[in-house]
């Protein structure tokens, strides 16, 4: 069975990346800005008794919300999706993995293509995903665990998928999901709040 990875317009692209970027700020922003400083952080201690990373550090937090609205710039927003999808399986964000799954799912992606994601190979071979979106999934592995560097022959299956520039905001699209990945799975973001 093969599914086709739906085709958009630049104009749609764009906006799709802008809008699931709204999303993001939007629930932050709106999480941060309802109570109190001092409510918020007794609030998140008693839910996880961790730092509110947002609270604690906004300088920080906003510019990676800047880097990370920087880094989606040009790059397909399906194409966004899987690689947040696929970094948060590998760093166990459960808290990442439900917005960007939720994200994916409210942007029209399919269900089995959000579902086999960590199995992107196999079902690459079935015909789920594209060679330029396995060639990215290869990278955000090698990116994320880094065993031993990215090999060569990661970098240059999606050095041939996508041109400089777009490389460059994938790499950068990856190690801004391990970011947002590490602040979740430090401060113990619970999956559906926040």
């Amino acid at each position: 069975m093969t599914t086709s990875t739906p085709t958009r317009t630049a104009t749609t692209q764009t906006a799709a990346t802008a809008q699931t970027t709204a999303q993001t700020t939007a629930r932050t922003a709106t999480a941060t800005q309802t109570a109190t400083a001092p409510q918020i952080a007794t609030a998140s201690r008693q839910t996880t008794g961790r730092v509110d990373f947002a609270k604690a550090a906004p300088k920080a937090f906003k510019a990676l919300i800047s880097l990370d609205a920087a880094a989606r710039e040009g790059l397909d927003a399906a194409l966004v999706e899987l690689v947040q999808i696929r970094s948060s399986q590998l760093n166990h964000c459960a808290y990442c993995l439900h917005m960007h799954t939720t994200d994916a799912h409210e942007a029209g992606e399919s269900k089995e293509r959000i579902a086999l994601v960590g199995v992107w190979e196999e079902a690459g071979e079935a015909g789920f995903y594209t060679e330029k979106e396995q060639a990215a999934l290869a990278l955000t592995e090698a990116v994320t665990l880094l065993p031993g560097g990215v090999r060569d022959e990661v970098y240059e299956r999606a050095a041939r998928h996508f041109e400089e520039r777009e490389l460059a905001q994938l790499i950068a699209l990856i190690f801004t999901i391990n970011s947002w990945n590490r602040i979740a799975v430090t401060t113990r973001k619970v999956p559906g709040r926040n």
